[in-house]
């Protein structure tokens, strides 16, 4: 049995989290935002969210861990 490669477009997405989660970061924060009003911009200042729960076992497999 072979080991399973890391699939690196996943992997340069997501980090690991010190107790295992999985962290990704939020969609369209990259630019555009001056037309988002402050409070939306304060709601999407962290830009870290987790993995869905339904979606850990795939993520995992495709990071090869």
């Amino acid at each position: 049995m072979s080991k399973l490669k890391t699939h690196k477009a996943t992997a340069k997405r997501m980090t690991t989290t010190g107790t295992g989660k999985l962290k990704r970061r939020k969609v369209g924060l990259a630019h555009l935002q001056t037309k988002r009003s402050s409070g939306t911009q304060m709601r999407n200042n962290n830009g870290a969210v987790s993995i869905a729960d339904s979606d850990v076992k795939a993520m995992k497999r495709r990071l090869g861990q």
